[in-house]
């Protein structure tokens, strides 16, 4: 007598996922975002990364893994750029707004010069730009403050010029702004200079001093206010003031001599008027 036959019967779930999962593995490596391929050949044209294969620009991220020097990748879109101290040369170009999912940008030791592009405004997502010690010149672009989850902003050791702009005081996760020693003028921005260190719940702890301390703001001769001192009076320098000294005393001292020689001049005048000498010897008895 024949056995009845055993049919198996799989859930519908588990065969879902089983052919997904099939699907994964036979299909093709999915294309690099053609923002980031501009973005990297871009900062390779610009700043000369010799150890970047071209190639690789077209495809830099397998998933988590990059393939280039510095790079980060995360799910296939590059995450953060870091490119500290290798001597690298140039401006920075715009097109590195094309990196659109970058959250950390460190550029800091080159050699770096020109402008910071206010293109870098486009990038919503960063946290962190570190430009520091640098050559980079001109005014610290206000388009900034569009990068509304900036944490770090570090300039420091530049050559920036202009006022800081007010607008960066409206960075409310900001807790690392060093702008020192670049050539910046004006009244630093009382959003930054006043910002304490929040407690828990937003409320602002009692006696917290300012986020920012004189040393993210030192070594620019032209910038005052809280928390450096106050913008210097126009009054006369020292030396000024003892030039002027000496200059008063020098102006007495001759007109007393002036007067002292008018004074002679007119006594011995009156010594020798006509007539006088006469009748003294006049009035004197003869011997």
């Amino acid at each position: 007598m024949s056995q009845p036959s055993q049919h198996h019967h799989f859930p519908p779930f588990a065969v879902a996922v089983a052919v997904a999962a099939v699907l994964v593995l036979l299909s093709p490596p999915s294309a690099a975002d053609p923002n980031d391929e501009l973005c990297l050949s871009s900062l390779q044209q610009s700043l000369s990364l010799r150890n970047w294969t071209k190639s690789f620009f077209t495809d830099p991220c397998d998933g988590f893994i990059s393939k280039l020097q510095g790079v980060t990748c995360n799910n296939g879109r590059v995450y953060k750029l870091s490119l500290p101290g290798l001597s690298l040369a140039g401006s920075i170009p715009p097109e590195l707004s094309n990196c659109t999912n970058l959250q950390s940008l460190d550029l800091s030791s080159n050699a770096l010069s020109g402008a910071i592009p206010t293109e870098l405004s486009k990038l919503l997502n960063l946290a962190v730009l570190n430009l520091s010690a640098n050559a980079l010149s001109g005014a610290i672009p206000r388009e900034l403050a569009s990068c509304a989850y900036l944490n770090v902003i570090d300039l420091h050791g530049n050559q920036l010029s202009g006022p800081i702009p007010d607008e960066l005081g409206l960075l409310v996760r900001l807790s690392t702004f060093d702008v020192s020693y670049n050539r910046l003028s004006g009244p630093i921005p009382v959003l930054l200079a006043n910002r304490s260190i929040a407690g828990g719940g937003g409320a602002v702890a009692a006696g917290t001093t300012a986020r920012f301390n004189a040393s993210s703001f030192a070594g620019n001769k032209d910038l005052y206010g809280y928390p450096l001192p106050p913008m210097r009076g126009h009054g006369l320098s020292v030396l000024a003031i003892v030039g002027i000294g000496l200059g008063s005393g020098l102006l007495s001292l001759v007109l007393s001599f002036s007067a002292v020689c008018i004074w002679l001049r007119s006594t011995d005048r009156t010594a020798a008027t006509p007539g006088e000498e006469g009748k003294i010897s006049h009035l004197m008895p003869a011997y």
